[in-house]
């Protein structure tokens, strides 16, 4: 409290006021001032904060303010794997190690809204982390348990094949386009249904397709029978592949009396999801992992700085991924579950051409 600096006199060109202003209050002077003028009743610092605490009581007491704040100091919150300090947040940015403010990657509001963080799953990760004095890390499961919660109850699901896999049922009619009916929502009968078109060429995943497997493999395998998720039972005869080697394509049969249901005694492998060749929209995915490779990224190894623990494999771009129809005039922010892959949000970067979802989290927890 001894001799406190509540503001700064410099002539020099400020980059907003210009040559107008020249006196620029102190952030001890400016905190409790604002407190007060907004009627602010519990203002939340740090710990750091604690030392400034008798001179924002000191301010708030001796200037004619219409209200009284009192200041309150909390541990901060540390998430591990990230970064929360807002000067190495802006070096990421000024040195391009990331897009922007608002990357899915940062831990920011503008970051978390357009990777798919719900206002809700956020309150609900503060709830489950509790406020306290004592500092802590804190594990970044639990934030992604919150949104993962969250969405597992609002989401909308459909289907997204991520990497295309050509397969063409041949006793199917060219012409023949059969609308099968999917929930948009198991568990919640009142979002409605949607349709989903099944033509005699559709693409499976490719890590949904193996030439061998044993039993435990239980998805789609040469010679053998697999569903198709609200749809029919096919069985792969053939796979054809280029000068390279690579499968391009697998003919397959399908069972017209299986449409949801197996005939006795039959067993097929699993079920697997897809979307018709003719009737589905282009678009990339953006898959998005941990920012950091460490758990602490501000404590490396000695000579080594924080951007040495940035994660190189924290964005993968997926290109020529296929989504349901359905979704091709979904807004940005729009938030779905793309069975058996994971919960994932429009991006502003969408086009007519081509949608661009961003991966939210997946459907368990994996790192």
């Amino acid at each position: 409290m001894r001799d406190p600096v509540l503001y700064r006199v410099r002539r020099v060109h400020h980059h907003q006021t210009g040559d107008e202003w020249c006196i620029y209050p102190m952030y001890d002077f400016t905190h409790p001032i604002s407190d007060a003028l907004e009627e602010v009743t519990h203002s939340l610092c740090t710990l750091e904060f604690e030392d400034h605490r008798p001179l924002y009581d000191w301010v708030v007491d001796n200037c004619t303010l219409p209200a009284r704040p009192r200041q309150y100091e909390f541990a901060r919150l540390n998430l591990n794997y990230t970064i929360t300090s807002k000067r190495k947040l802006k070096q990421l940015v000024d040195e391009n190690h990331v897009s922007g403010w608002d990357d899915p990657r940062m831990p920011t509001i503008a970051g978390l809204r357009r990777r798919g963080y719900t206002p809700a799953s956020l309150r609900r990760f503060c709830d489950m982390v509790g406020v306290a004095r004592a500092d802590s890390v804190v594990d970044m499961a639990m934030l992604e348990a919150a949104i993962r919660d969250d969405l597992n109850q609002h989401a909308p699901r459909a289907f997204c094949v991520l990497r295309p896999l050509k397969l063409v049922i041949e006793n199917w009619d060219d012409a023949q386009v059969e609308m099968l009916t999917a929930p948009l929502h198991p568990q919640n009968d009142t979002m409605g249904t949607r349709e989903i078109p099944m033509t005699r060429e559709v693409y499976i995943d490719q890590d949904d397709f193996r030439e061998e497997a044993n039993k435990k493999y239980k998805r789609l395998v040469l010679g053998d029978e697999v569903r198709l998720r609200y749809g029919y039972v096919i069985r792969a005869n053939e796979i054809i592949r280029d000068d390279a080697g690579e499968i391009t394509e697998i003919r397959c049969t399908y069972d017209p009396d299986t449409l949801g249901k197996n005939p006795e005694g039959r067993k097929v492998r699993g079920v697997i999801h897809w979307v018709s060749a003719e009737r589905s929209q282009p678009c990339q995915v953006r898959l998005y992992d941990r920012l950091c490779t460490e758990a602490n990224p501000d404590k490396v190894e000695e000579g080594k700085t924080f951007l040495d623990a940035i994660n190189p494999e924290s964005l993968t771009v997926l290109e020529g991924c296929l989504v349901e129809e359905n979704l091709r005039e979904a807004l940005p922010e729009t938030r779905y579950q793309f069975e058996r892959e994971g919960y994932f949000a429009v991006d502003p970067d969408s086009t007519a051409e081509q949608m661009v979802f961003n991966l939210t989290v997946g459907l368990r927890e994996s790192f």
